[in-house]
């Protein structure tokens, strides 16, 4: 266990990979010493986290770590007790399940707390599936808005992807949308069905990995494009 400081520690937002790959492949040699420096954790998923941690520093003891879960099943009222290492002079690391905390994740939450308490905020370098979809789509890059999840009911995802394309005209501005990975394949069928077909389509998925794809087509284009998407993380970004 690292010894306590004599001032507050800090949270390091500690970015994960993008899929089962080598993590030093993607992610700079900072990470894996803030994870061999650091045993207290506030993590998405503590398996998945445990798994991430002991690639990048296997020798680390997994009994000397102290992690604290949050996702969806968190109640708000514990979320502030997860920074209390930092008051006792430790870091504490934030791990999201995949690309970077804070960012479409619940991790803001603490970050949120932290600099209300006076916590020093450290964010790490590495890869977010958003930026980089939306550095390859060849889209605007200087406005750009992130969307989070499109509405499940039918009639709320077509009024929403309208909007979606209005927004873009009308700003300039590229949109940045994601869907759960097994209804990719119908939401690229109702985005093909609801937009111009001169709108484009940028769709990146499996960034990073050795499956990766890329492309950004016209809706037009997009009808003779055969890609299968089921189950692969994706970008969906659309510029009108």
């Amino acid at each position: 266990m690292a010894k306590p400081k004599d001032h507050p520690g800090k949270l390091y937002l500690i970015p994960s990979i993008l899929g089962d790959n080598e993590p030093l492949e993607v992610l700079p040699i900072s990470i894996k010493g803030a994870i061999e420096a650091i045993d207290y954790y506030i993590v998405e998923n503590e398996k998945s986290a445990r798994r991430f941690i002991k690639k990048i520093s296997p020798r680390k003891s997994q009994d000397k770590l102290k992690i604290e879960s949050l996702n969806k099943f968190t109640e708000a009222a514990a979320i502030p007790t997860f920074l209390q290492p930092c008051y006792d002079g430790y870091d504490v690391g934030i791990i999201s399940d995949a690309g970077c905390p804070g960012i479409a994740d619940p991790g803001a939450a603490v970050v949120n707390i932290a600099h209300e308490n006076n916590i020093q905020v450290v964010p790490m370098v590495g890869p977010s599936s958003i930026l980089l979809a939306m550095m390859a789509s060849g889209f605007n890059g200087q406005n750009f808005a992130f969307n989070g999840y499109l509405p499940i009911e039918s009639a709320d995802r077509k009024k929403a992807i309208k909007t979606f394309e209005r927004n873009s005209k009308e700003l300039q501005q590229s949109q940045i949308f994601i869907e759960t990975p097994y209804r990719n394949d119908k939401l690229l069928q109702e985005l093909i069905k609801t937009l111009a077909s001169n709108t484009k389509l940028c769709i990146a998925c499996d960034i990073t990995l050795p499956t990766e794809q890329i492309a950004t087509k016209t809706i037009a284009n997009w009808k003779h494009a055969k890609w299968e998407l089921h189950k692969r993380p994706a970008i969906f970004i659309i510029h009108a």
